[in-house]
């Protein structure tokens, strides 16, 4: 398990000290990368679909990648913040799929962090505006990879140190899966891989065993065991999470995503969209732009 941990390269995309005011009040807010807050003075809060969570001062605060939430300020809030992708080249995450917001109590060397964390990576904050709806975009996305690439490897190494340390203070089994520490075996990793890289072509579960060198329904039993679903199953869960990236971060339409995600029609698209997520991929989508903050799954 700790050995895996390592496999993961953790990559900047913004990270500042900034004081807010109820401009800060956005809703559905969904996100391909993670954050983390530190509050060190007013109040706020922020939700997921399941929960409400204040902000105050002396904690932090961790929002995993793609979990739908809510962000309010009422008068004044103050924090350290960071935003950060996640890469791995077996294509697994430390989050899993577990997409909760979740609170611990700080420590001085939280504060510690966050201020090396800024002063090493200056010029790093947002300088467009505060909404996730301006400054989520791949272009943007882009420019901060390019500045990570120019990065001193000093500075990148005491970064991926800082962000590990700061993800290390919410190792909770609520957040961390324990299936994780199960040995995956090679083949099943490299599977997951080649899922994630190629969702664009017609992937299929003979196509990965006959890669793998085994038997459709050994290899079907094998990857499951080690990764909770069936290799079809994976499939269409990691097309319908890519389509809610683009969707998140695009003006693409519906047709267009289905086909940047491997669907073979529209309609194919939004009936599994639908069987994932409990609504079609239009409803979600206005959901996800509603001024309401009240994400519910339609009974359509």
């Amino acid at each position: 398990m700790n050995r895996r941990f390592l496999s993961q390269t953790l990559s900047l995309l913004n990270t500042d000290y900034v004081q807010l005011d109820s401009q800060w009040n956005y809703k559905n807010v969904i996100s391909p990368y993670h954050r983390i807050y530190y509050i060190d003075a007013g109040e706020g809060i922020i939700s997921d679909t399941t929960k409400t969570l204040s902000l105050e001062a002396g904690y932090l605060y961790i929002i995993p990648s793609y979990t739908l939430c809510n962000l309010v300020c009422e008068s004044y809030l103050s924090q350290y913040f960071v935003q950060f992708f996640e890469e791995s080249k077996n294509g697994t995450s430390l989050f899993s799929d577990v997409r909760i917001i979740h609170k611990v109590k700080a420590s001085e060397i939280d504060l510690t962090n966050f201020r090396r964390l800024v002063d090493i990576n200056p010029g790093r904050g947002i300088n467009r505006s505060d909404n996730p709806k301006v400054y989520e975009k791949n272009i943007y996305y882009k420019e901060y990879q390019e500045l990570n690439n120019q990065q001193r490897f000093s500075d990148f190494l005491e970064t991926q140190g800082i962000l590990l340390q700061l993800i290390s203070r919410f190792t909770v089994p609520e957040i961390f899966q324990s299936r994780q520490s199960q040995v995956v075996p090679a083949k099943v990793l490299d599977a997951m891989h080649f899922v994630y890289v190629n969702l664009h072509l017609p992937l299929t579960v003979k196509l990965l065993a006959d890669r793998a060198n085994l038997n459709s329904e050994y290899f079907s039993r094998l990857f499951q065991k080690h990764t909770g679903a069936r290799p079809l199953s994976f499939i269409y869960e990691t097309r319908i999470e890519r389509a809610i990236n683009i969707m998140a971060t695009s003006l693409a339409s519906i047709s267009e995503i289905a086909f940047l995600t491997g669907f073979e029609t529209p309609s194919h698209f939004a009936r599994v969209f639908k069987k994932v997520n409990g609504c079609s991929p239009s409803v979600y989508k206005k959901h996800v732009l509603l001024p309401s903050g009240h994400f519910q799954k339609s009974e359509e």
